[in-house]
């Protein structure tokens, strides 16, 4: 009897658990739907902070950190992959010219998404114009680093470039432009909560 009231016990315990653990991820899902849906990209905002729901539980600067993380993580692997094609042979001249030039953009791309993760990082501490001019840097930041995966992609825009390397290469920034986008449009959310005192915790 006292075995049977143990287990029941547990059970209790498990299912309380269980249940609350589960309303605990809904409600911090239903938090990264919402704040998705000020994006111009929606539903790759939701695919890629999904998994980051649970830890940023509401928090406005996290939401925001997370975005320009998982954006900062793609530029480096893009940054990567551009550094790589730009030491292929048989490249057209013109193409291997729009290559080097990219490279360029991710290099200064790449060191601007990471200041503003840096900076976002330390947010909480700033208070009034202090965190006005601090915000007012990784909003710039992150509007720098579009702006060159944006001429990235520009620089491949004649037709004689058509072939695969130029398709990659587009396909690629399109891809972290949208990131980028996306988390730019989370920055300025928490920057206009935080000013109109609105924003979570």
């Amino acid at each position: 009897m006292v075995k049977l009231e143990f287990y029941l016990l547990v059970l209790l315990i498990s299912y309380h658990y269980t249940t609350s653990n589960a309303a605990t991820n809904a409600t911090a899902m239903n938090y990264v739907n919402a704040s998705c849906r000020n994006t111009r990209y929606p539903a790759l905002c939701v695919r890629c902070l999904q998994r980051y729901a649970s830890s940023i539980q509401g928090n406005d600067q996290k939401l925001a950190k997370a975005a320009i993380s998982v954006s900062l993580d793609n530029a480096k692997t893009t940054a990567a992959y551009i550094s790589k094609l730009s030491g292929s042979s048989g490249l057209k001249p013109s193409v291997y010219q729009a290559v080097n030039d990219c490279l360029n953009n991710m290099n200064n791309c790449v060191p601007s998404l990471n200041q503003s993760v840096q900076e976002l990082g330390k947010m909480a501490q700033f208070r009034g114009q202090n965190f006005e001019w601090h915000m007012s840097n990784v909003e710039t930041w992150v509007s720098s680093a579009l702006t060159n995966q944006n001429t990235c992609a520009r620089g491949f825009s004649d037709g004689s470039m058509d072939g695969p390397v130029k398709d990659a290469v587009i396909r690629r920034m399109n891809y972290l432009s949208q990131l980028t986008s996306n988390a730019l449009a989370l920055i300025n959310r928490f920057a206009l909560k935080h000013k109109a005192g609105t924003h979570m915790p």
